[in-house]
């Protein structure tokens, strides 16, 4: 793809998207194989460490060689994947039959023990408003531009997408038998999932994981597995039966990896970036772009997130109990941040007639993300609080991960809450007159910032 115009673009995208359905095809023939299927299946820990081995390789990797080309490609299987789901369960047309509000809505459930408020609104992150997308995703984007005017269509097509994704996943995995999606998102018993008024038997486990080409599906937390099988059987019917809800079952769950990795890899950059930067002034080698720096501070950053994950995988209760209340809070927290930030744009500029376009969502986002993070951390319920986990905790290891998990999520809340009192102190500022409102300056050279001219900074003008 470097050089020679479309042409060339055109051949690699060909070229990278058969190569994706023969590793479809080709994996899903390995792992049927009674020799070569045992070889690939690893166990969930060497699955982690090579987790962490890709975050490591894509914090490092030039973007080009890695980043780019398989988010690229990625986009094809996202919005080709999500575009056939449509057009599937417009065709189909799936009844709903997990009930609107279960008896779990009162902080029952099998799995974590918070009310529908405000943990519904910390769980349907990215598909309702994304912290990640809106400050980490905006740091990688300017990368992969040719024009800057490109960013609005991309930001924003990208969330309306996402947004799109989240309703899509909803009805797929509403479309499944309660019990069945209560008995794979959970490690309850199909007799305790029954007795809760949700039927579901050992044997029809059974049978739904043959069908979908697996062992088993029961406890499969986290979310992937319910929605692949929710995908996968409308598209099973879509397509008149067969035996391809195998295949439709790992496109799918390959299409959600895809999604993670999005996230692992970017956020995993970006968090070299931060590093790196705070590391500048203590150590200037730090902040270069040599190998060893990058190495070093990418090293730190994947040590850091990559404990969480050993850690979960080890938690005899499930992994995603360990990092999901976090991710949930840090992702509308980082949502939080960028509203305060916008707003403040919108005031210092001298448009605080608009300052209610995020300063609304402000208020309310800030009140559900914080009410939710002391929650997490204070709650007297075992299932629900990281205090009151650790001290029910039967082994030190999970009581530590908790404690560890409390003291993450505190730091959060500081975090943004002093980002935010900050931007208030601001606002005050420019209504008062202290502050002097700054309005934007006019693009250079026929291009420039959406915001304007950024100050030079150390002899040079910098553009952000």
């Amino acid at each position: 793809m470097r050089g020679g115009g479309g042409g060339r673009v055109a051949a690699a995208t060909a070229l990278g998207l058969v190569l994706i359905g023969a590793a479809l095809a080709g994996g899903h023939a390995v792992a049927a194989d009674p020799s070569l299927g045992p070889t690939f299946t690893l166990g969930r820990l060497p699955l982690a460490w090579l987790v962490i081995a890709y975050g490591l390789a894509a914090s490092i990797l030039p973007m080009w060689l890695l980043l780019a080309p398989r988010d690229y490609l990625s986009t094809f299987v996202k919005l080709g994947t999500i575009g056939v789901l449509a057009v599937g369960i417009a065709w189909v047309r799936p009844e709903l039959k997990l009930p609107a509000i279960t008896t779990f809505a009162s902080g029952t459930g099998p799995l974590f023990g918070g009310r529908v408020f405000p943990f519904c609104f910390i769980t349907i992150a990215c598909g309702a408003i994304s912290g990640f997308h809106a400050l980490v995703a905006s740091g990688t984007t300017p990368r992969l531009l040719t024009r800057e005017t490109d960013a609005r269509r991309i930001g924003y097509g990208s969330m309306l997408l996402e947004s799109f994704v989240a309703i899509m996943a909803m009805i797929a995995a509403a479309s499944l038998p309660p019990g069945q999606y209560f008995a794979i998102n959970s490690r309850m018993t199909p007799e305790w999932i029954t007795e809760r008024g949700f039927p579901v038997t050992s044997g029809e486990m059974d049978a739904l994981a043959a069908r979908m080409g697996e062992t088993s599906l029961t406890g499969r937390t986290g979310g992937s597995s319910s929605l692949a099988v929710g995908m996968a059987s409308i598209f099973h019917e879509w397509t008149g039966g067969g035996r391809a809800a195998p295949i439709w079952y790992h496109f799918a769950v390959m299409f959600e990896v895809l999604f993670i990795l999005t996230t692992l890899d970017a956020g995993t950059r970006v968090g070299r970036y931060l590093i790196q930067d705070a590391l500048a002034r203590a150590s200037p080698r730090l902040a270069g772009t040599g190998w060893g720096a990058n190495v070093v501070t990418s090293s730190v950053f994947v040590a850091a997130w990559g404990w969480f994950l050993i850690g979960g995988v080890l938690d005899p209760h499930g992994g995603i109990r360990a990092l999901w209340p976090l991710f949930g809070l840090s992702n509308q927290l980082l949502a939080g941040t960028a509203l305060a930030v916008a707003t403040t744009i919108l005031v210092r500029t001298g448009r605080a007639r608009y300052a209610w376009v995020t300063g609304g969502p402000l208020a309310v986002l800030l009140a559900i993300t914080m009410t939710a993070g002391v929650q997490l951390i204070a709650s007297p319920d075992p299932a629900l609080g990281f205090l009151a986990k650790a001290r029910a905790a039967t082994q030190p290891v999970e009581a530590f991960v908790a404690r560890l998990d409390a003291a993450v999520a505190l730091l959060f809340l500081v975090l943004v809450g002093t980002v935010v009192v900050s931007a208030a102190g601001q606002w005050r500022g420019v209504w008062s007159g202290r502050i002097p409102i700054v309005p934007d300056a006019p693009p250079q050279g026929g291009g420039g910032s959406a915001f304007g001219e950024v100050p030079p900074v150390g002899g040079r003008t910098r553009c952000c």
